[in-house]
């Protein structure tokens, strides 16, 4: 299907892709990864013909029909349907042409092809990917003018996928998504008929929708077979393999340097010197292989100890002027709340991270807030309070007045920006850095609580997880709004849901919801009161039946940890030179306590891994 050869590409002197290959197979699914600013959405541009290779060569299949999100969402008076059917040009121009034709053969042509590409079924397919992507009946008749810039991107992705090109470039698409638009376009690229390109760092995506990975890594494409999960292990199998063969040539040359370096002065010994320097020209060590980690995030812990509850929702209403938007929220946060809010977007989420974060007004009833309390509230709308003219030093040093360049610089180290990014103008940071900036910057002052609304919409995979760490070192209460799961289920303990103009607790997990929306997207279930309740009474039977499972994980999770604290003693102990001085009879006792407890805990791990694998099998039923 795509076939990259030699390919180089510069821009403004700097090297994204250096003589590199790729072969995508024909109706391959693969997940495209690497670091942000790397080159991956210039290869897209390179592969549609929108920018030319410096050299090299992109091959696509003559006939083959390359389909990307269009850059302009529509904005005009066509409805939301008529944008995505007009996306299957073919059908579009039959349809035309089948209103003036007056040739019979040509009229028999024309209906024969639409029958061949399924016409009649059109509306209904399109129908239900917007469906799948959030669009209720009366959205998909209104006109795209109506949309948010958000609503139509959705628009687009629609359109593109109705579309159904040979090749499918999808460019993160899920960062206009909701949860619930995530896990339908997850089930629907899993079943795409033909080709697939996605960029993403969505890990749930790339392990449940793309059956192969191609990563960018300095400057060359290399393709793995497998979900995401599998090219982690194989990579870093393959990591291991290649530096243990470095070190073990570099080893054979130190070895015959040594013998070059002794007898090369002597005559007797000059044939088998200059013979060995031959062969240390032969050895060739492969470059070692490492991760390019992330630059961590950090966060300032709480300046303020606050008491419990530190917010409490008693009837609340709010909304935008006269307009309610959620109504009767009785809810409260105490100080360690790990909260994620989820619900179908334009159910109220930002609105009610708005309300906590005072930006807008309790409408009715009661809202309690501690008068210590500082919240520190991302969201993307919060990006344009960066200043594009000034750089990261010059944002950091109006909070910074007293102190000297060092320590603001630390300060940005600490946000995980670099030395040379510190002194680029905001406007020409990437959207990742823009992203950090600002939560060092709303973070600043130790904060008591953070509310997070999608924040990881322009940080690749490993920033994603030096965001996990941070928010887990963090020791205030924490509110996410996102569609990653990952971390969700990585950073929160309490499920909140967005529903039916109000928000409540749900009283199930993850999984569980994810179940139920696919099964009702999929039109297995209803949405009314009745289904709710008897998904709700499902989802609690569910945990009573793995509730011992997991107590027997729990369990031996504890006895690992206590295991491995009684063997950390006795190494301690054993590494005290002293103890070689005393008895022999200690010495041997702690040998023997250290083998008893590594053999138990090899027992117990075995075990764990037994009880986790049967947890597992257990909810994919």
């Amino acid at each position: 299907m795509l076939s990259i050869n030699n390919l180089t590409y510069r821009i403004q002197g700097r090297v994204l892709l250096e003589d590199t290959s790729l072969v995508l197979p024909d109706g391959v699914k693969a997940g495209f990864v690497g670091k942000n600013g790397t080159g991956k959405t210039t290869l897209f541009h390179l592969i549609q013909g929108h920018i030319g290779a410096d050299s090299g060569s992109i091959d696509v299949n003559r006939k083959a029909r390359i389909g990307a999100v269009a850059q302009e969402a529509p904005a005009g008076e066509e409805s939301v349907l008529d944008v995505v059917l007009a996306a299957d040009k073919e059908r579009t121009a039959l349809m035309a042409e089948a209103e003036t034709a007056t040739d019979p053969d040509r009229i028999g042509e024309i209906y024969t092809r639409l029958a061949d590409i399924d016409a009649h079924t059109a509306e209904a397919r399109a129908s239900s990917i917007l469906k799948g992507l959030g669009f209720e009946q009366d959205k998909q008749n209104a006109p795209t003018r109506e949309l948010s810039g958000g609503w139509r991107m959705r628009v687009a992705l629609a359109a593109v996928l109705f579309s159904q090109p040979d090749l499918l470039l999808l460019d993160e698409p899920t960062n206009y998504l909701d949860l619930e638009g995530t896990l339908w376009l997850e089930k629907y690229l899993a079943t795409y008929p033909y080709t697939v390109f996605l960029i993403s760092h969505d890990r749930d995506l790339l392990n449940k929708a793309v059956n192969s990975i191609v990563h960018l890594e300095h400057r060359k494409l290399t393709f793995y077979k497998g979900n995401y999960d599998t090219f982690e292990t194989t990579r870093r199998m393959q990591m291991e393999l290649n530096n243990k063969s470095r070190e073990k040539t570099l080893e054979q040359i130190a070895h015959l340097q040594k013998f070059v370096d002794r007898f090369k002065a002597k005559a007797t010994k000059a044939k088998q010197a200059q013979a060995r320097v031959k062969m240390i020209e032969k050895l060739k060590p492969p470059e070692a292989m490492f991760d390019e980690h992330a630059a961590p995030f950090q966060f300032q812990q709480p300046k303020v100890e606050l008491p419990t509850p530190m917010i409490t929702l008693d009837g609340v209403s709010t909304g935008y002027g006269d307009k309610v938007i959620l109504r009767n929220i009785t809810q409260r946060i105490d100080p360690d709340a790990r909260i994620a809010l989820i619900g179908v977007n334009g159910n109220g989420k930002s609105t009610f991270a708005k309300l906590l974060a005072g930006d807008i007004p309790v409408i009715d009833g009661h809202m309690r807030i501690h008068k210590k309390l500082n919240i520190a509230h991302f969201a993307q709308h919060q990006m344009d309070k960066l200043k594009p003219e000034q750089t990261p030093l010059e944002h950091v040093a109006e909070l910074m007045p007293l102190d000297n360049e060092a320590r603001r610089r630390s300060r940005l180290a600490q946000m995980g920006l670099t030395t040379s990014r510190m002194d680029t103008k905001a406007k020409n940071l990437s959207g990742g850095e823009r992203a950090r900036l600002l939560m060092g910057l709303i973070t600043f002052s130790g904060p008591s609580m953070m509310i997070l609304d999608e924040p990881t919409n322009h940080l690749d995979i490993d920033s994603r997880d030096a965001l996990v760490y941070a928010l887990n070192d963090y020791q205030g209460a924490v509110l996410i709004i996102s569609h990653d799961r990952h971390l969700i289920e990585a950073t929160c303990d309490t499920l909140w849901i967005a529903e039916g103009g109000t928000i409540r607790e749900l009283d199930e997990d993850l999984d569980s919801y994810q179940r139920n929306i696919t099964s009702n997207k999929d039109g297995k279930g209803g949405g009314g009161t009745g289904a709710r309740k008897a998904s709700k009474q499902e989802a609690a039977a569910r945990r009573a039946e793995l509730a011992p499972l997991k107590k027997s994980i729990s369990d031996a999770e504890n006895k690992i940890g206590r295991l491995k604290t009684e063997i950390d003693k006795i190494e301690a102990q054993l590494a005290d030179p002293a103890v070689y001085n005393g008895a022999p009879d200690r010495l041997i006792a702690l040998g023997k306590d250290k083998a008893r407890f590594s053999s138990d805990l090899e027992a117990i791990e075995e075990k764990w891994l037994e009880l986790s694998a049967e947890l597992e099998e257990a909810e994919r039923v």
